[in-house]
């Protein structure tokens, strides 16, 4: 008995290491959000120092509309695996999941305000590689906290892919102090977690989406940037080629880089805005509108579609390809406003970064037709500009061919230069009562607006002023009457080009056909003779 006791106590010993697994570390990146936001891709989110379940941080995030404020992250498995995914969570539902190919887990709790633990499992599959894993709250359930998330398993094969080089990279909104750095996404095989941006080949700044606003500069002043994604491994792109921008003076607002843009309802399907650049060479489009959706404060296209939508989206991103470039404008003749249904500041400039970064824009054009809290958008307005340099416009209606915008218009600007919000003033010329030949109408109107504009900003010169300004007219049959031929789209051309406004629009690209040549009002022809893209030519010899 005594010789055969060691080999029984060793075979034991041996079964009971084999039935029971050692954990692996928490394969989880910044799984207690003490690096911020770093690794998780979240919207409505920010991190906080109270509550907390452990270290010095959690995520607090805030679900608004249809956006449940979910915050996930791409992680590399190994097939065949079982993992243990848990976190600590409060707030009124929360929950905690896993997808993947061949995962889809999920559980949630409702601990109120005291800390719980959501658990949950998976099996990957044979093909399994990488999973996402994620929180998010529900719909009008207010801010969920969450921390110390664990996902217990094996790591994947290293990751030693490095995302693709960032496109489209471009300078715009300058300020006296500060550039807007803007860029297309790049791909990765698991996931970009941030992009560094260089200023004149210096040490990078990390930031999580796809712009940056480089603050503190000089005065009149050129700056070079670079771009490079990295992901969670480690592995970062080459860097982009440099591009440059120049600061202002202390007095000249931002004008931006896109000086003509026809709109273009891009809830229609046609025209596209690839086959409209790709008939014309005009490569700038206004897309109307952004407008809340049934839920409220989320926008859409239209009040009805996605922001997201992918015939829009991949219709941006194919223009961006080309070179081209959007202006989102929100607002318009019919709603709902985001203005209007956001109640708050803050939600509105949720609301505007939400659809800016979905198109990879940082031009905003608000359009006021009706009624808005002037305090409320314009407040919202400059916390946007001052945050990324956005380049904000405002169309406006005119009152008469004598008196320029109306008093509400006048109002809105009065209260964006006190609140030192710098804006283009672009007013509709259209649909307003006018004497005598109708391009000469729409000339004193914008003249009109410019001697309105004096008394907003006295300190400026007449040239700033002018570089201020935007027209926006509507091609062809107006809904009140008049009727905006080529001729008078010309003479307003030469008005625009003499005095070197700030841009030029038209209402819109779907219209500028000849399509209906008998004086009707439509969304898809301008109810005059003309040839196709007749307008959109003639206003692309605008020089600026």
């Amino acid at each position: 008995m005594r010789l055969r006791a060691p080999a029984v106590l060793l075979t034991a010993a041996l079964l009971a290491l084999h039935a029971t697994p050692a954990l692996a570390a928490n394969i989880a990146i910044n799984p207690g959000f003490e690096d911020g936001l770093t690794g998780w891709t979240c919207s409505g989110a920010q991190t906080v120092s109270s509550p907390v379940h452990g270290g010095a941080r959690a995520l607090q995030a805030t679900p608004q509309g249809n956006d449940l404020a979910r915050c996930q992250q791409t992680v590399t498995v190994q097939p065949n695996t079982t993992y243990q995914l848990s976190a600590w969570v409060q707030g009124a539902y929360v929950f905690l999941g896993a997808t993947g190919t061949g995962v889809n887990t999920s559980t949630w709790g409702a601990p109120g305000g005291q800390w719980s633990q959501l658990r949950t499992s998976f099996t990957t599959g044979a093909a399994t590689t990488s999973v996402a894993i994620y929180l998010n709250g529900w719909y009008g359930q207010g801010a969920y906290h969450a921390d110390d998330v664990v996902l217990d398993g094996p790591g994947g094969a290293p990751d030693t892919q490095a995302p693709s080089v960032p496109g489209n990279v471009s300078v715009g909104g300058a300020t006296a102090s500060s550039l807007n750095v803007s860029w297309s996404a790049s791909t990765d095989n698991v996931g970009v977690t941030r992009y560094e941006v260089s200023r004149d080949n210096g040490a990078p700044s990390a930031v999580s989406g796809t712009s940056h606003t480089a603050t503190g500069l000089a005065a009149q002043t050129s700056y070079s940037f670079r771009v490079r994604a990295c992901d969670a491994a480690g592995n970062c792109s080459a860097y982009s080629a440099s591009v440059t921008g120049r600061t202002t003076d202390d007095t000249t607002p931002p004008t931006g880089d896109i000086k003509y843009a026809p709109y273009i309802d891009i809830t229609m399907p046609t025209p596209s805005l690839v086959s409209a650049a790709n008939a014309t060479g005009v490569k700038n489009y206004t897309l109307a509108f952004a407008l809340g959706d049934s839920s409220g404060c989320n926008p859409s296209w239209g009040g009805t579609m996605p922001i997201g939508d992918a015939r829009i989206v991949n219709d941006v991103k194919a223009l961006q390809a080309q070179g081209g470039q959007v202006v989102v404008a929100s607002g318009g003749a019919l709603g709902p406003y985001l203005e209007h249904v956001c109640g708050s500041a803050a939600a509105l400039v949720t609301a505007y970064k939400k659809v800016l970064d979905t198109v990879g824009t940082n031009h905003l054009d608000v359009d006021v037709e009706a009624s808005i809290d002037v305090n409320k958008v314009n407040t919202a307005l400059k916390q946007l500009q001052s945050e990324r340099g956005t380049v904000v416009s405002y169309t406006l209606r005119i009152q008469g061919q004598d008196y320029g915008v109306d008093p509400f218009s006048l109002q809105i600007l009065q209260d964006a230069a006190a609140k030192g919000l710098n804006v283009i003033v672009n007013p509709m010329l259209m649909n307003f009562g006018y004497t005598g030949n109708w391009g000469d109408a729409m000339i004193a109107a914008a003249q009109a607006t410019l001697n309105q504009m004096k008394g907003v900003w006295p300190a400026k010169t007449d040239a700033q002023l002018r570089r201020m300004l935007g027209v926006t007219p509507m091609i062809g049959k107006n809904d009140t009457g008049m009727t905006t031929t080529q001729a008078d789209a010309r003479k307003l051309l030469a008005w625009a080009n003499a005095n070197h406004l700030a841009f030029v629009g038209f209402w819109s690209a779907a219209r500028d056909n000849g399509g209906c040549p008998d004086g009707r009002v439509s969304p898809t022809c301008s109810g005059i003779a003309q040839s196709s893209y007749e307008f959109t030519n003639i206003f692309k010899g605008f020089t600026g």
